[in-house]
């Protein structure tokens, strides 16, 4: 079921969200005893098997540190399969297996993980500001059992948009879909509406939680008179790139990610960090963790180097024209 928003009804339930998650913390199980003498880790992540990319390069960054799977290590991976609900689940199933280090790929996964234990070493991967979340007290001294690469792709959700206005200038209503199961999301579309206002772009946001609704959602926003189309960092629109990218190709929407596989599936635009490489990062913090350094005591690290990568086969295919002020920007252009 599609649920549709202006400015202030994002806002309340967004709220809303943040007061549930802080009133409902369930208990933190106990730790489950160890099995075995070679070291677990932990990876949850609301996406499917299917796409092995992410634990594919957590994997090879344990190997670039000694860590042959079987033998120096185990890893554990459970997926929620797009379903944000069954998380909190899932981090206690880690946590009872008594992993030495959790993985969390994503902000709300990083948010059942921290709920699930407060013990065990967490290493986040996740795109929204983990201070403002809540997930460590500052990016210099995290604090508490939480540490890991932040790719702050919340943070260049303003950015994305003045790049999506740059290239179609002549498209001022924009439209937008967010998973109102994630309290981190709320909070990237109330950044994303409050930079489209200072833009003076109209902003139609809708909300799915699964992939079947993905296309009654553009169905929704074509019946809104949406000309362009953007994403919020979001671990479930991320698995569905693909059927994204084609759905905005079905009803010609020039669209802006925050991922370049989006629109190595066919998106337009994508503005962010490498995410891969992100994550291959996350094989540092647990290679450190389990050589006995505290989360506490390692500094979250952002990127500092960010692409800006076109499609230029969709753009075509769109009958748009890039600018040349916006191709000389790109890091990366798809023919």
């Amino acid at each position: 079921m599609e649920r549709w928003s202006r400015r202030r009804f994002v806002q309340d339930v967004g709220a809303a969200g943040l007061l549930a998650a802080a009133c409902s913390r369930p208990p933190a199980p106990a730790r489950g005893p160890r099995a075995s003498s070679v070291p677990r880790v932990g990876f949850l992540s609301v996406g499917s098997p299917e796409d092995r990319r992410d634990l594919d390069s957590l994997r090879q960054g344990l190997r670039d540190f000694g860590y042959e799977e079987g033998q120096a290590i185990l890893v554990e991976p459970r997926y929620a399969m797009d379903d944000y609900s069954r998380l909190p689940a899932l981090a206690g199933e880690l946590v009872q297996l008594g992993v030495d280090v959790l993985v969390a790929s994503g902000g709300t996964a990083t948010q059942a993980a921290k709920q699930a234990t407060d013990q065990i070493p967490i290493v986040m991967i996740t795109g929204s500001n983990p201070v403002r979340a809540g997930f460590v007290a500052s990016l210099a001294r995290p604090g508490g059992n939480v540490t890991g690469p932040a790719s702050i792709t919340q943070t260049l959700i303003g950015k994305r948009l003045e790049y999506l206005k740059e290239t179609v200038p002549d498209r001022s209503r924009v439209g937008a879909l967010w998973n109102a199961d994630s309290y981190v999301e709320a909070d990237s579309i109330r950044e994303l509406e409050a930079v489209a206002a200072v833009l003076r772009l109209e902003l139609e946001v809708g909300s799915v939680q699964h992939r079947d609704e993905l296309e009654g959602a553009f169905a929704a926003l074509a019946e809104r008179a949406v000309q362009a189309f953007t994403t919020i960092p979001s671990g479930m629109l991320l698995n569905n790139r693909a059927y994204i990218a084609e759905l905005c190709l079905r009803y010609r929407l020039p669209s802006m990610f925050d991922d370049a596989r989006s629109v190595a599936a066919g998106g337009l635009l994508a503005y962010g960090p490498n995410q891969l490489a992100i994550v291959r990062r996350a094989a540092y913090y647990v290679d450190r963790i389990l050589k006995g350094v505290r989360p506490a005591d390692l500094p979250v690290e952002q990127p500092t180097v960010f692409d800006l990568v076109i499609n230029l086969q969709t753009a075509r295919a769109l009958g748009l024209t890039i600018p040349q002020h916006v191709l000389l920007q790109a890091t990366e252009i798809v023919q």
